[in-house]
């Protein structure tokens, strides 16, 4: 691709409508070679260099609008430079149009218990309540009806199976705002049993366990429910099922149909049938830049592919990479992983096959940072990453701990764009250093910073800007980036493609159950 070719497509993008086809690929696969001193590409990959990227981006950001979410022009000036410089690099670019739904409010939500007792709760505080993503519009002010609640809440997390299965409401008065409880299912089958039910809205409340007690930031994953939707916290919802309570619920929003795309760029040289896929999300939140979240991430991957080019890892079979790299730049992660659950449900069957590993890059720039690794191999989460993704852990804690560097693990929860690689059984890691989370007085011992702050107190947030960036820890993450983007790249891999392991895509198919779609709970 040229990149007279590449600003052509882009400008095309920004103008395409909810119907035109999407069949945009321009460009080829690429192939692989040498060595495993990664001494020169380390050195090679810069803070300054890294740095001059979000400076782009938060410029990108500044004249338009202050924001790159992945459906504006921030966004698409975002993948124009991205695309052009790899391009220009010598990689082989292909720009991934997609269409994608857009969950917005037209006004906020609105939420109070009518009676016995008056009460407004407040829109995303810990103890009052969110709208749930792809939520249907209304105002409803009705009586609240609890439906198969377990309060007190069992000693074990997805107890409760309120509202799971059409029978829960056999005895439901339709007209009432349906009372429901986090637990074994998910929130849409949930919310559409309690349509099919009559219910007039619904309230989903946390299921109590310590960890889940707070108001509920969920998402349907997709419309299909019209009745308002919201959640709240587990006190909320105890105090709605104790009596006859009245409750208002008001929801003014709108699902529409928009454009996005991913950035995909291939070494030229590699072996295809080892395609290590090296990803972070491009897009930001509307609300702000995203310059932490995730031009952080987004940025280290570019300085390190230039950096690679310029080293000559390119160049020659001999002495350059020797399995495939594909370098990505998802979009619309912000409304659920779009991008990357697009491209995985999309690429053909035998380059699927071809694949070996996913390493995601979201958020490695945090303020009050921590080093996480993603925990392949299950030892401090509830679930292990595919089989490979033990030893992608393996390596990020071996490097960090020659530099006498500590880390901590991180589940696979659902909540970045390794999620739709990792439901299809493909090997995966990466590294985190932190969101809206709070930092303990353990980690603050570790790794320094301040504790009883979050990590990212401007996640998500007008404020992540330029300076919502910790310059040591984005230059640690940077280094432990290009180690082990080098070494997957040049060395042989102990995890077998897709191919070879038998893994397949398949509707329905599931090798994990998590949590969260992005950033927002699915269940």
């Amino acid at each position: 691709m040229t990149t007279r070719d590449l600003s052509s497509m882009v400008n095309t993008a920004r103008h395409l409508s909810c119907g035109t086809a999407l069949a945009v690929m321009c460009g080829a696969p690429a192939l692989a070679g040498v060595g495993v001193d990664t001494s020169a590409l380390n050195e090679a990959v810069t803070l300054e260099g890294v740095r001059s990227h979000l400076e782009v981006f938060q410029q990108i950001a500044d004249d338009n609008g202050g924001t790159r979410e992945a459906s504006s022009d921030g966004y698409f000036d975002s993948v124009a430079y991205v695309g052009r410089l790899m391009a220009l690099a010598g990689y082989e670019v292909d720009v991934q149009l997609f269409p994608y739904l857009v969950f917005e409010n037209n006004s906020p939500a609105e939420f109070a218990q009518v009676s016995p007792v008056p009460m407004d709760y407040v829109l995303d505080d810990e103890e009052g309540f969110a709208e749930a993503t792809y939520s249907g519009s209304g105002d409803v002010t009705a009586t609240v009806e609890g439906v198969d609640l377990l309060i007190p809440a069992a000693a074990d997390a997805n107890t409760s199976t309120s509202g799971c299965e059409a029978e829960d409401f056999a005895q439901f008065t339709a007209g009432n705002i349906a009372l429901l409880q986090r637990g074994a299912c998910s929130f849409f089958l949930k919310a559409a049993n309690a349509e099919e039910a009559g219910a007039s809205a619904v309230i989903i409340f946390n299921e109590g366990q310590p960890g889940r007690t707070a108001a509920l930031s969920a998402t349907l994953g997709g419309p299909g429910v019209s009745i308002p939707v919201v959640g709240t916290s587990y006190v909320v919802g105890t105090e709605l099922a104790g009596g006859e309570a009245t409750a208002r619920v008001m929801v003014d929003a709108l699902t529409e149909e928009r454009i996005s795309a991913n950035v995909l760029a291939d070494t030229p040289i590699g072996n295809p049938d080892e395609t290590v896929v090296v990803g972070g999300h491009l897009d930001s939140v509307d609300e702000g830049p995203g310059i932490n979240d995730n031009g952080s991430g987004s940025a280290v991957l570019l300085e390190v592919a230039l950096q690679m080019s310029a080293l000559g890892f390119l160049d020659n079979e001999d002495t350059g990479v020797r399995n495939r790299v594909r370098f990505a730049w998802w979009g619309a992660e912000e409304a659920g992983l779009l991008g990357s659950e697009y491209y995985v449900n999309t690429v053909s069957d035998a380059e699927f096959e071809q694949i070996v590993a996913n390493l995601n890059f979201d958020m490695v720039g945090s303020p009050n940072y921590v080093r996480f690794v993603y925990d392949g191999d299950g030892s401090a989460s509830a679930e292990a990453g595919p089989e490979g993704s033990a030893f992608i852990e393996w390596l990020f804690n071996d490097y960090f701990m020659e530099q006498g560097l500590a880390t901590a693990p991180t589940a696979f929860d659902g909540r970045s764009d390794y999620g739709p690689f990792i439901q299809y059984g493909i090997p995966a890691g990466g590294l985190f250093t932190g969101a809206e989370g709070v930092k303990t007085e353990e980690e603050a011992g570790i790794f320094g910073g301040v504790a009883g702050e979050a990590y990212d107190a401007c996640y998500h947030a007008a404020c992540d800007t330029i300076d919502n960036i910790n310059d040591q820890g984005l230059d640690e993450m940077a280094d432990a980036m290009a180690y082990a983007i080098n070494v997957l790249a040049v060395n042989d891999l102990p995890m077998p493609s897709a191919k070879q392991a038998g893994r397949k895509r398949s509707a329905g198919q599931s090798v994990m159950d998590m949590d969260y779609r992005g950033n927002r709970l699915q269940k």
